[in-house]
């Protein structure tokens, strides 16, 4: 019985959404403009492009499991500070956006984003940062197209083992409605990913990442921050010097 409540009851303990009304305005002191993505009848992402006037690239950006782009959005000046433009979105059901969730729905429509996108800039000057969950997503992106460079933040080796830390006695694998395999899809990135993870991370440990770095080893750095947890990491001077170094290459 158990199993059967988890099966059902999965996406309360995943997804921690923020919902916006339509007519929200955001409101940021750095130039942006507010973006939708059509992707089908009923099924909208809305985004938030901050913009260069001469970029040296793009960052689509794919947030945690929690809230809306409205608090992420602080996060884009750690991309724009180093004449980046940055698009977040966000997934079905939060703020915004619309549409019935799925691995695989929400799978395509980071996607189809992504070649919308490419419609505007070059592919080489493109990068995708997957935040937490996000992780997943940025790295299948990473996997079916040719990005610049893919940064991971506080990744996951599978959904799954993130889940069987929580709740061991439960056969996961057969109950879980989200398998994110960042472990299989990591294998086929041909970019170099760039993986940042905090040593004292309790939710995600970094010994995650370290089995994924040894996926690939000879297409992915690992960079440990001393000290560091799952949501702090932008408190440490070495994230913002990692990152300064990763996107001024």
């Amino acid at each position: 019985m158990l199993s059967v409540l988890v099966y059902f009851l999965q996406e309360k303990f995943i997804f921690k959404p923020e919902k916006l009304k339509a007519d929200f305005k955001f409101k940021y002191d750095i130039p942006f403009t507010e973006l939708f993505f059509n992707i089908e009848q009923g099924v909208c992402i809305n985004g938030l492009h901050f913009y260069r006037t001469n970029p040296s690239g793009l960052i689509l950006y794919f947030h945690g499991n929690t809230r809306s782009i409205k608090g992420w959005a602080k996060y884009a000046r750690d991309f724009y500070r180093f004449n980046y433009d940055v698009v977040l979105v966000d997934y079905r059901g939060f703020g915004k956006s619309t549409g019935k969730r799925s691995e695989k729905e929400m799978l395509a429509d980071m996607q189809f984003i992504y070649d919308e996108l490419k419609k505007k800039y070059p592919e080489h000057h493109l990068l995708v940062y997957g935040r937490s969950m996000g992780s997943g997503f940025a790295t299948k992106i990473a996997c079916d197209n040719k990005p610049r460079y893919l940064i991971l933040d506080s990744p996951y080796y599978s959904f799954k083992k993130v889940v069987e830390r929580f709740i061991p006695i439960l056969p996961v694998k057969y109950i879980l409605r989200y398998h994110l395999r960042t472990d299989k899809w990591i294998r086929k990135v041909n970019c170099h990913t760039y993986i940042i993870h905090g040593t004292k991370d309790y939710l995600i440990p970094i010994s995650q990442s370290i089995k994924l770095q040894k996926l690939n080893p000879s297409k992915v750095t690992l960079i440990k921050i001393n000290g560091g947890g799952h949501n702090n990491l932008p408190n440490f001077d070495e994230y913002h010097n990692f990152i300064r170094d990763i996107l001024k290459e």
